[in-house]
């Protein structure tokens, strides 16, 4: 009987419009993935359960979902490149639409120099206006082992994670003034060469390169673009009202990565803003957690 209902109310989530991707973690690669470039750069490990990236002078590479998603709680684990990945060995895993003024939320590592610590940066875009940098110098070494890096977007807030560390909020603030990304958006994971951003310039006797990823389930709602209001009901757990701001634990670790490990915001970078700051930023210095 059990097994009917549930077959039932999986019936009636398919027929409402929006449709939840497989939650099963240990989802192959191909059930919700394709190669988007450098495709002799790209490797299936482990029965499609393990993507490698591969970075030298002629290509990088990439991968993205099939579909685009309005809401959801996204992640991807990954272990960088870790032969001395100059600052212009970029490897990322990030939400795009991919429209001319598009909206985009994005993990960047921006490689090291050996020895040297290896800064992740953050970045917001909303119709096609970012410079929301963040940056952090992480507390362990993310070449040696495989984290989970994850994104909760939904109505209310967008929540960026390393394993279950929240990094970075950015709350919905329309009601004031600040855009919040709306539009639908694909999952992308790439490694490429961005030397040309860096004073540190490739060695490419290090190369190949090589990024490695897992975890290719989505917990995602994925609908049209005039649906996307489907996408935004309390039916999908990541809407619902306990992810809607930080738990106690979490507003706790969260203050602990701000205090010691962030190294760059764009709120505190006045210089940059001679203007006045870009609004949120006044917004966000009252908002208590």
């Amino acid at each position: 009987m059990a097994f009917s209902v549930l077959g039932f109310f999986v019936f009636l989530l398919l027929l409402v419009g929006g449709t939840i991707a497989s939650n099963n973690d240990d989802s192959a690669f191909d059930k919700n993935y394709e190669i988007t470039w450098g495709n002799d750069h790209v490797l299936s490990l482990n029965q499609g359960r393990e993507i490698q990236l591969s970075l030298d002078s002629r290509s990088g590479s990439g991968f993205g979902s099939y579909l685009k998603y309005s809401s959801g709680f996204f992640h991807m684990r990954t272990k960088i490149p870790g032969n001395n990945s100059t600052a212009g060995v970029i490897t990322t895993f990030y939400l795009t639409s991919k429209t001319s003024r598009h909206d985009e939320l994005d993990f960047e590592f921006l490689g090291n120099a050996e020895g040297e610590a290896i800064t992740l940066q953050t970045n917001v875009f909303v119709n096609g206006v970012g410079g929301r940098e963040q940056r952090i110098h992480l507390w362990f070494d993310p070449t040696s082992q495989f984290h989970d890096y994850k994104l909760l977007w939904n109505p209310h807030q967008i929540v960026f994670f390393i394993d279950d560390t929240p990094i970075r909020v950015f709350k919905n603030y329309t009601n004031l003034g600040v855009p919040f990304p709306t539009q639908p958006m694909r999952i992308e994971a790439t490694l490429w060469n961005g030397d040309w951003a860096s004073p540190q310039k490739i060695n490419w006797t290090y190369a190949p390169f090589r990024a490695h990823y897992q975890g290719f389930d989505i917990s995602g709602c994925s609908t049209q673009s005039s649906n996307v209001e489907e996408c935004y009901k309390s039916k999908y757990w990541w809407n619902n009202r306990n992810y809607w701001e930080l738990n106690p634990t979490q507003k706790q670790a969260y203050e602990n990565v701000r205090k010691k490990y962030i190294n760059y915001d764009y709120c505190n970078d006045k210089p940059r803003f001679p203007f006045g700051l870009p609004k949120e930023c006044n917004i966000q210095k009252n908002y208590k957690l």
